[in-house]
């Protein structure tokens, strides 16, 4: 039944999510707005495909073994009700702001997610670019979720169905929300975090709730008087598909192996934030 239910979900979505994107393509078009090319269009369906296929490949040997593991050794027992998923969410969300979080902060693995920000197009089909390595590291933010007694699958069902609300933000085709933006990453929110400007960098990096932004200090306003830039702060000059999924590896091995600053300063490139020198 578990099994089944991840796959309602995605019979239900998935329809959903290609028929806004098929509106926001006719609105766009009407419109005379140019939101979607077809090259990015592509490379966006290009990298879902390596993730979700690095994924499904990495949840059978890696993911559920260690959420089995940590349940296991639960610390102890819910009664699944309305408390049981309110609070599952609620941590699911704040597990993926912190994991979101180190992925800005620490250049090892803004190498892996600075793929989902490197279009410079901002469209429901931006929410398929996604960092393509990511399941490899991601399980462990969600490991003290089972390890306080929730089920494995129940967290993957979770964090599921918080992937397509994140998802669905990714268009400028929705204005501010009204009394929704004090409680909800919006799509007014989310351009902000897809921004290349100074003012707009690293924030809200929250999936559903705007609440772990507000409350650590990485909330920012959408503003009318600074528009939002789209993409990188360093503009990628080949986008071909490799390079697109490995620009970021490279960059950081040259700053590595062109210093001369001893060993473990060099560590700094890989360890510390993008962009950072000695």
């Amino acid at each position: 039944m578990e099994l089944f239910r991840e796959q309602l979900l995605l019979l239900i979505s998935v329809p959903v999510i290609f028929g806004a994107i098929l509106l926001e393509i006719l609105v766009t078009h009407f419109h005379g707005i140019r939101a979607y090319t077809k090259r990015e269009t592509l490379t966006n369906f290009y990298m879902a495909a390596l993730n979700g296929s690095l994924d499904l490949l990495l949840r059978a040997i890696l993911v559920l073994p260690l959420l089995v593991i940590c349940w296991d050794y639960r610390l102890w027992e819910w009664q699944k009700g309305w408390a049981y998923w309110l609070t599952l969410f609620f941590l699911q969300d704040l597990a993926y702001y912190a994991l979101h979080y180190v992925d800005h902060h620490c250049r090892l693995f803004w190498a892996v997610h600075v793929t989902h920000h490197s279009s410079e197009e901002f469209n429901l089909t931006t929410g398929f670019r996604s960092s393509v390595f990511q399941p490899i590291y991601r399980t462990v933010y969600f490991l003290p979720i089972a390890w306080l007694g929730f089920e494995p699958l129940d967290i993957l069902f979770m964090y599921a169905a918080t992937q397509i609300y994140g998802s669905l933000i990714h268009t400028e085709r929705v204005g501010k929300l009204g009394w929704l933006e004090h409680i909800l990453v919006t799509p007014s929110h989310h351009r902000v975090h897809h921004a290349s400007n100074g003012r707009y960098l690293d924030k809200n990096m929250g999936m559903c709730l705007i609440l772990w932004d507000k409350l650590f200090g990485t909330f920012q306003e959408e503003l009318p008087e600074e528009p939002v830039r789209y993409g990188l702060t360093k503009k990628i000059e080949n986008r071909g598909p490799i390079n697109i999924v490995l620009h970021e590896w490279k960059d950081m091995w040259r700053d590595v192996r062109q210093s001369q600053l001893p060993w473990w300063k060099r560590l700094g490139y890989i360890l510390r934030g993008p962009g950072w020198k000695a």
